[in-house]
């Protein structure tokens, strides 16, 4: 008896197929999971190499994720850019402030 090889991938597959079946969600692929993890990684601030490692997609592949399906409508990202524009602009105003301030008399 030939045994094959452990193929966790197409276990996890098997596995979310069954839940999915049982449950009523129909046309949802393992990839898909992969690509939420992508943009949830990305929404929790991970670098596009980190959530390379953790998905196991490559750079470009992670980017192009972002870029075609997720990041461009996503409200939470945009408030978050946005924040961090207003702390910088900020926090350059205090330095200058503070720089004029040393320099009078």
């Amino acid at each position: 008896m030939r045994l094959c090889p452990f193929d966790p991938h197409a276990f996890a597959a098997h596995h979310l197929f069954k839940t999915c079946a049982r449950v009523g969600v129909t046309g949802l692929t393992f990839h898909d999971l992969r690509g939420s993890a992508v943009v949830r990684l990305a929404l929790a601030e991970a670098t596009v190499p980190q959530i390379a490692t953790f998905t196991g997609h490559s750079l470009k592949d992670v980017e192009a994720i972002l870029d075609a399906h997720y990041l461009g409508r996503d409200i939470q990202l945009a408030e978050a850019a946005a924040l961090k524009l207003e702390q910088r602009k900020n926090c350059k105003t205090r330095l200058a402030f503070a720089s004029a301030k040393s320099l009078s008399p």
